[in-house]
């Protein structure tokens, strides 16, 4: 059976809250040899874009997405505990944040539980922590990584304030600035544009890219949002500029 009648068995078995089925097909996968790394990867990850995207068009109902997005986060679950999370370390730390919706978290833990999987130690604080509060996090345990991943159009302010005090006093020096999926995946260019030093569109693509580029820290003539203030305080989130304003309502 190809792939994509695969995710489609998926896709359908989840907007219609099909619980038994969709259990059954990812017992299919395994029985197949498909271990639980790529079950997240080839499975799980694309019917989550699929959903989002549908979602976001307004071409599915708020019952058959709901359906899905909880359904598919018990199957996370489930999959999670058979990751083979006694690998060697890496002895890279990353702290790790995301958008504040139900579907943002569920897309941000899949990169959790592969990055776990891969050696890293995450530690996860999911959506709705407010800038100062992650970066008197970043300040007191100076991880390897600040990941946010599978963040909303809103939570832009709020990235664009830590990337610009991180870049003000120095606190990036040890920490590389990773963003990816979410509105990012929406609008090309923005994590770049924003100063990130590493972006990645799916969770594997975040795997091979921390693993590879470890060292990559952003160029100074990358950043192009907010590039033209001179000798400004950094804004606070409700004070952005009007150039990422639009960049924000063009993500959204």
């Amino acid at each position: 059976m190809s792939q994509q009648i695969v995710l489609e068995r998926f896709f359908e078995s989840l907007i219609n809250g099909d619980r038994p089925a969709a259990r059954q097909i990812v017992n299919e996968c395994e029985a197949q040899g498909i271990d639980p790394r790529h079950v997240m990867t080839d499975l799980f990850w694309p019917t989550y874009e699929t959903i989002e995207k549908l979602w976001k068009q307004d071409q599915l109902t708020s019952m058959s997405y709901h359906f899905a997005t909880r359904l598919l986060r018990v199957l996370i679950d489930q999959s999670a505990m058979k990751l083979n999370l006694s690998s060697a370390g890496t002895g890279r730390t990353i702290l790790a944040a995301c958008g504040t919706s139900q579907s943002e978290e569920l897309g941000a833990q899949m990169a959790i539980d592969l990055l776990e999987d891969s050696g890293y130690s995450v530690r996860f604080m999911g959506g709705g922590v407010s800038p100062d509060e992650i970066m008197a996090q970043v300040q007191e345990v100076r991880p390897d990584v600040l990941l946010m991943f599978c963040s909303a159009a809103s939570d832009l302010p709020g990235i664009r304030f830590i990337i610009d005090n991180m870049r003000e006093i120095g606190g990036n020096d040890k920490t590389q600035i990773v963003v990816g999926g979410g509105v990012f995946n929406r609008a090309e260019g923005l994590a770049e544009e924003i100063g990130a030093d590493l972006w990645a569109a799916d969770p594997l693509e975040l795997v091979d890219s921390l693993t590879n580029e470890a060292a990559r820290r952003a160029t100074a003539n990358q950043r192009t949002v907010g590039k033209t203030r001179v000798n400004a305080p950094v804004a606070k989130p409700a004070n952005q500029t009007q150039q990422a304003k639009n960049k924000t309502r063009a993500a959204a």
